[in-house]
């Protein structure tokens, strides 16, 4: 965020402001399986969505990073919410 921020004009990003998008309330669905389970749950039953899309970032990950995202997605996460 703060390369892309930089890009852009504006100040680093600051540990507040990350743990504000990552809350339970916040954009950024980041923490275990579990943790983020629950806030598409609650984001599904909020807005009475049928579907979620999900980005995994690819260009800042390590891909064994991103592998492990795609897989806990499919097998933790998306089982949990069906």
């Amino acid at each position: 965020m703060s390369t892309i921020g930089r890009e852009r004009g504006w100040g680093p990003m600051t540990r507040a402001q990350f743990d504000a998008l990552r809350s339970q309330s916040g954009s950024l669905f980041v923490g275990t399986a579990d943790y983020v389970t629950a806030k598409i749950s609650d984001v599904r039953d909020t807005l009475g969505l049928d579907r979620f899309l999900l980005h995994t970032s690819v260009g800042t990950l390590p891909h064994e990073k991103v592998l492990d995202n795609i897989e806990l997605l499919g097998t933790k996460v998306a089982p949990q919410l069906r």
